[in-house]
Order: C-alpha cells, then structure tokens, then sequence
C-alpha cells in the first residue's frame, strides 16, 4: 500500500538525490498537467515544468516524460525544453520517425482498427484519437449508459481481434498494434543512460505498469486515488510540482558539494598493504582489496550509498562528538556520546609483511546503548553483483574472487536487496562485552582469532607507535609533523618497499571538474621524496626498501633510460587509464578513473636516496640512473605536472637531471677513487643549458619551459636543489615573482598557463612548501613561518592533507592523505627548525 506520509518521501528523495546517475521520469496528463475535459487544453504547471527543466540541467541527471498520447500532439502541446525526453503512445514512440518505420502489416492492421474504432465516435459523439501505432478512444464528458454501451461495443468488436492490445486509463480505453507499456519504456530508458536509480511519477492506469518495473533505491509516487505498486501517494499536480522542486534541491546541493563530508575531515586506516577512508562519522566509504590499488569494495566517497559503505550510527540518531587518533598510532576512535567506535587494520603477528592474503578491517563498539550497523559492500566499483549470506557469527560475501567474510559475533543481519546487490542490517545493544566486528579480506571463516582482540589492538597500537618512537622529530610543529610521517609511512607498500602517492581516486581537484585522476601507484620521483623525507626523520629503513624496489623494476631492462614515471606496489605497469562510469564522484565530479595515462608519458627526473650504506646493487641502479640522464637529458618531456599536450623542454626536468648527475658525484668516493670526469663535464653542460635558456630576465624568473615565458612554481628547484645557491639574484628574483603572482592566501598555485584541460584546480600543497622552503633559503624566515602556519591550518582535522587546496572556498582538494603534501610539511617544519 502506498505511504502517503510526506516526511518518509522527504527522505526517500535526499537519497535518491545522491544517486550517480538518475532518470526522473513522469506521465504527463494528472502530473505536469492537471487533468481536464478537453485533453488539447492540458497545458502544463508552470513550476513543475521549471523544476523538471532544473533537474534536466544538472549533470549525470536524467529527465523523461512518459505519456499516452502520440509523440507528436505531446510535443506540440507541453512545450518542455529539449533537454527534457518525450516518449509518446504508451511507449511506443522515442521519436517521430516511428510511424515510417512500423511493419507493413501493422500499418494495415492499425489503419483497419482505426477506421473501425472512428465509426463507433461517431455513433457515440466521442473523441477518437489516432496515434501511429494505436487509436485511443476518449469516454471524459459522456453520460454513464452511453459509456457503458460504447465500451461493451469496443470490447466486443475491435478490440476482441487477434493482435490488438487493449489498455485502459482514466475514461479512455486505447487499442493497439503493439504490445508495449508504460514499465518496458522505463527499463529501455534506464538502460539507455545508465540509471542507477529512478524516480516515476503517475497518476493513471497504465503507469502501473511503470510502477512495477521499479526495483532498490527507485521511487514510484502515485497521484492522487486508486490502488497502486507505488511506495508513495501524493493528493495533486501542485504537490508534484513541490516534490520535484525539493528534489532539484537536494541533487543541487549534493553535486555541489553541500552536505558532503569535507575531504579535509577523511581519516585512513593502513596496514601497509591497503587502506580505508573513513567517515567522521565512522563510516567507512573506501577501501580496496587486497591491495591500496585493486577494485573498490565500498565507494561511497565516490558516489552515494548505493556504491558501497560500512557503517556504524547511534540507533537515537545521535551525531558523534568527536574522532581522533589515539596518540602517535593509526588505530581511530569515533566518540558518540553514550559509546566509542574503534578502527585499525590488524598489524600484529607480521601481516604488514605478507604479500598476500589475510587483511583484517577491526571495528570495535564499546559504552552502552543501542547502534544500526549497516554492511553492505559492492564488489569492483559496483560493477559486479554482491549478494551477501547470513550466518551464525557472521556474513558471507559471494560473487568475489577473493575471499570475504564479516566476522560479527552475538550480530544478528537482517539481509535486504538493494537493486542487483545486497545489504546486512542489524540493530544491536552494546551491552557490557561490546561488539567486534571484523572485516576479513582473503579468508571465508568467521571461526575466532587464535588471539583475543584486546592483545591484537594491543600489538597494531604498539607497531605504529613503536615506530614513530624511533624518530627525531623537528621543534617546529613536532605533533603535525608526527602525523605526517605516520601518514607516510601508512601509504609505504611494506612487502614490496613502494610507497603510493595516495589512498584514493578521483577526488577532484575543483568540485565538479574533471581533473580527477588515479594516484594509488608509486610515481618514482615521489617516492623518492617520501623515503627522504624518512630518512631525514632518522627512519632509513623505507628508502632502503624502496630502493630494493627499484631494483626490482630495472631487472630485466636492458635501457634504463626507458623508465615509466609511475608503476603499481608490485612494479608493474599501469593498466590503461579508464572511467568508472558507475560512479557519480565526489560532489559529482567526474569521470571516475583508474589507471593513469602517466605510465605512458617521459619524465627525466629520479632519485638519488641517502642515509645506509649503499651495496654494489645500488651503485649500478645509481650508474644506469646517470647513463640514463645522459642519454636523454636533451629531450622534451610532460614535466612533473604530466601535462597533457605535446611534450616540451621543462626547465624543473633539467634541474632534475642535474640533481641526479650531482648526487651521483656526491656518493661516488663510496665506490671509486674520483668521480668519471664524463659526469663533472654532464652536470657542467646541464647546468649551463639551464641557466642559459630557461633564465627570462623579462620574467623575472625561470619560466616553465624553454620556449615560452609563462610562470611555474615548480623553477623554485633552481634553488633548492642547490644548483643556484640562494644569495644568487637570479633564484631570489624567482621567488619574489612566485610570491607575486602564484601564491593566494595560504596556497600557491603550481601555474596559471593553458595546461590542455579544462576547468580550474586549488593551489598546489606541496608548492606551498617549496615556497616556504625557498623562503627560508633566501632569509626571509618570518615570511616562511607565517606561511607555514597557515599551511598548518589548512590540516585536516585528524592530521591528514590532501593534494590541493582552494583559498576561496578553504576547502581541500585532489586526493587524500597526499604523500607529497606530507612530505612538504615535514621539510618545511625540519628546515625551519634547522635556522631557529
């Protein structure tokens, strides 16, 4: 039976305003039009053709009117904008041509049937309409006998032909050639744009056949009397006008961004193989597995619920008061106010080590009162269908090639169907023994642990803070600088020494936009950064790993030089970059990709680590990363930005090259007697190039690339790699025009050139620090601690930082945590603890 309370509707409609892609369909006559005795004079409500007309405007939003009239007095007489789809007879009809293409028999037959149904309305006075495919005839004005009598006529005559099919509705009764309806239209529709979920209004007869076609997050909203498949009844057309209005609102405020979680309020959980994004409400709405770069199996912070989420709330619907870390661990506690949440990833017992195999998600619930734990997973994006199996002390999850169970003791599921995939619900006290829920990745028993849960949070808590314990941790900042190094660490892949630049996809670098890339892998250059930023800490283990690593990658590579700038955590190419269409995005930015199109591109720049003694291995990888300078260092590149236009000589690519070169010099008493005077003569001549062609006196500053005079931060590197020391007016000069012209507020844009996208992006966190950083070279220490502070501001607040921040809106951006952004952070507060 149909709810007509308007409240639940409300909230079905916030939900469904969240859905990636939605089809917002209707019947026409009794819904965008009121119903009326001459059906020529059923124009449409103004303002729900105004809210059908916002919603047909927002991206990945869909809107159709489905009627029973033909297409052609449909569109002649609703008048709706183009953006708005009219599908005509019931339908029959997508687009006018419909008539030319049906079958010459059913032409004959649809001629016969309509010349037949006319002489009857003109026996009964009553209104025939002829459509292509059917002939309706109208009973609205004519006294009870005469409808009777005509429609017994009817019945008996025409209609009782063979192939005719026949459909009533409010006082017409329609006869057909085909046999279509209201319900095949909406599903050929649905597929047609990819809906996730759909919303159908009607009011007649024959959108029952709509409203039973409907299926998971759909909506179907009957108006006015009658019984109906439809969840909800609303009294009129002036209420739908009011529900289709709210709904614009709603899909408005969420593909803007309102209502979301801010990315700056994210935390991670890792246990150096995996991670996931949880919620500050504990939510977890991201996590891939068995690696931080496999499909997804909860992505909401990608779309909506509908693709995936883990949660636990108060029952009360109480909002949590606070979520933090406990102090120096990756192990994260959500307070609600009668009871806390806990979260870490298992790293006791040597897992972090293992290639493969068990992961171990632990959610504990403890305090008191009652919580609505929801799990409902959604394998490889969404893309394949998840059902889900209750049993006694836990969840089976079937359709995935990796095994996965929900470990959940004294829980009892209640299992749902949401669309093609399921959800498990419970509502449980917490009673005094609390609630352990584990999410175990690679095993299908929910048999107990060999260990009690307290000793393994135990062991995790211990392994994070055991670690960070080692460290020597700057005065400037040392508790956000504590933060970031553990968020460094947490993205190190520990059983092959890759460390990725990110936990996460496509979350945009401007809402909206489509700058939305995949930076689950390991970019070399930023690896190298990570692991230096670690040793610096007095952590050398990860760069030593993270070398081995390398090495794994060259082995088996005759040329060096042909290195990818990014490969995944076990060193292997990329797959190709590809979009998620599923998926709505953040704040419905999309595409949603994965894969990057970086693999494919040159970038010249490396890495030279310091710190442990290096053995003959890491003397040749240091060998073939100079013969591969040498070999290419003249070459145009896509530069550290990998810019999507034709490749060209960037000024931050050379510097790069001369760093290696240097570096390499630096080290070689280790292993030779004299560095190979062929590498004094490279790093002279790269040098040279550099500060010949890529200075622009005009500028002010070094510019982007060789050929052009547009402004890039990233020329900072002049300076700070030491190949300009900082008293040199060429590098000050430098820094005062980026100060100028790229830095806003609290951030610093990277450039402001044509980069061959379109849309905006937020400045750039880690050129922020180069500034600071450049800032504290040239002397201008309260300069460079001002902006650090305000750099420190910009932190998320469980610590984290993402990729990019906006100064308008003082929002994050881009993908989080960023290891780049931590690794900025850590320098600057090192560096300005080394002048104080």
């Amino acid at each position: 039976m149909a709810s007509d309370n308007l409240g639940e509707l409300s909230e079905r409609l916030r939900m469904l305003a969240r859905t990636p892609v939605l089809l917002v369909a209707s019947d026409y006559d009794g819904v965008v039009a009121p119903l009326v005795v001459d059906p020529m004079s059923a124009f449409p409500n103004r303002s729900t053709v105004a809210a059908l007309r916002s919603l047909a405007e927002l991206s990945s939003t869909h809107v159709t009117v489905v009627s029973g009239r033909s297409l052609r007095d449909l569109a002649l007489l609703c008048r709706l904008p183009e953006e708005i789809r009219l599908v005509g007879s019931h339908g029959s009809e997508f687009d006018l041509g419909f008539a030319a293409a049906l079958d010459s028999t059913l032409v004959t037959r649809r001629d016969e049937l309509v010349a037949e149904v006319k002489k009857l309305g003109n026996k009964y006075d009553a209104l025939v309409e002829e459509k292509p495919a059917s002939v309706t005839f109208h009973f609205r004005g004519m006294d009870p006998e005469k409808q009777t009598l005509a429609r017994d006529e009817i019945v008996r005559g025409p209609a009782g032909r063979d192939h005719i099919f026949t459909r009533t509705g409010h006082d017409i009764l329609e006869l057909a050639v085909i046999d279509t309806n209201k319900g095949t239209a909406l599903d050929q529709i649905r597929r047609q744009v990819g809906a996730q979920a759909v919303l159908f209004i009607g009011d007649d007869v024959t959108d029952e056949d709509g409203f039973r076609t409907l299926r998971g997050p759909d909506v179907g909203i009957k108006v006015g009397s009658g019984p109906t498949a439809a969840q909800h009844r609303i009294a009129d057309t002036d209420t739908v006008a009011h529900i289709l209005a709210l709904l614009s609102e709603l899909r408005t405020e969420w593909l803007r961004g309102e209502g979301l979680t801010p990315i700056k309020h994210y935390s991670m959980l890792s246990d150096l193989r995996t991670a996931a994004i949880v919620s500050p409400s504990a939510r977890i709405e991201w996590l891939c597995v068995p690696r931080v770069d496999s499909a997804a199996v909860f992505a909401q912070l990608l779309g909506g619920s509908a693709d995936g989420y883990f949660s636990i709330a108060d029952a009360g619907k109480a909002e949590p008061i606070g979520q933090s870390y406990r102090e120096n661990s990756l192990v994260l506690e959500t307070n609600y106010p009668t009871f806390t949440v806990t979260d870490y990833f298992d790293c006791s017992s040597g897992r972090t080590r293992r290639l493969a195999g068990r992961s171990d998600l632990v959610r504990v619930i403890e305090g008191s009162g009652t919580t609505v734990i929801e799990f409902a997973p959604r394998l490889d994006f969404g893309r394949v269908r998840t059902k889900l199996e209750a049993r006694t002390d836990g969840v089976v999850v079937h359709g995935t090639s990796d095994l996965m169970v929900l470990r959940s003791p004294g829980v009892e599921w209640e299992i749902v169907d949401d669309g093609q995939h399921q959800t498990a619900r419970a509502t449980v006290d917490i009673g005094d023994d609390g609630i352990v829920l584990e999410l175990r990745s690679g095993t299908g028993t929910v048999r107990p642990d060999a260990r009690p849960e307290p000793d393994r949070r135990h062991d995790t808590d211990h392994f994070w803070t055991n670690w960070l314990g080692r460290l020597d941790l700057p005065t400037e900042k040392t508790s956000t600088v504590a933060r970031s190094a553990l968020t460094i660490k947490a993205l190190s892949h520990r059983p092959t020494g890759a460390i990725v630049s990110s936990a996460t996809t496509s979350l945009p670098e401007y809402l909206g936009g489509i700058r939305n890339w995949d930076q689950r892998y390991c970019w070399l250059r930023e690896g190298a950064w990570a692991a230096t930023a670690l040793a610096r800490l007095g952590s050398y283990a990860e760069g030593m790993s993270y070398l081995d690593w390398l090495l794994r990658v060259m082995e088996g590579r005759s040329e060096p030089e042909r290195l990818a700038p990014v490969y995944n955590v076990t060193g292997h190419h990329l797959p190709p970059e590809a979009d998620i269409t599923d998926l709505a995005g953040y704040a419905g930015s999309r595409p949603v990709r994965i894969g990057n199109a970086a693999d494919g591109q040159v970038q010249l720049d490396t890495l030279l680590q310091k710190g442990e003694p290096l053995s003959s291995e890491h003397w040749h990888l240091v060998e073939n990363m100079v013969l591969a300078v040498s070999r290419r260092w003249t070459e145009p590149d896509h530069g550290i930005w990998e810019i999507r236009i034709p490749p060209r000589q960037h000024v931050h690519s050379k510097v790069m090259c001369w760093v290696t070169v240097d570096r390499a010099i630096a080290i070689a008493d280790h292993f030779l007697d004299k560095p190979p005077d062929k590498w004094l003569t490279l790093r002279d001549d790269i040098a040279t190039d550099v500060l010949e062609r890529g200075w622009k006196p005009g500028l002010g500053s070094f510019s982007a690339t060789y050929d052009c005079n547009e402004l890039d931060a990233s020329v900072l590197a002049v300076g700070l790699s030491g190949l300009l020391p900082p008293e040199d007016k060429r590098f000050q000069s430098t820094v005062d025009t980026i100060e100028h012209r790229l830095q806003q507020g609290s951030t610093v844009y990277r450039y402001t050139s044509d980069d061959g996208l379109p849309g905006r992006e937020g400045g750039l966190n880690i050129m922020t620090s180069w500034l600071i950083d450049a800032l504290v070279l040239v002397g201008r220490t309260e300069d460079a601690k001002a902006l650090f502070s305000d750099l420190c501001n910009t932190v998320g607040s469980t610590g984290l930082l993402s990729t990019q921040h906006d100064p308008a809106t003082d929002i994050a951006l881009g993908n989080t945590p960023r290891v780049q952004a931590h690794v900025g952070l850590i320098n600057n507060a090192l560096n300005l603890s080394a002048g104080s």
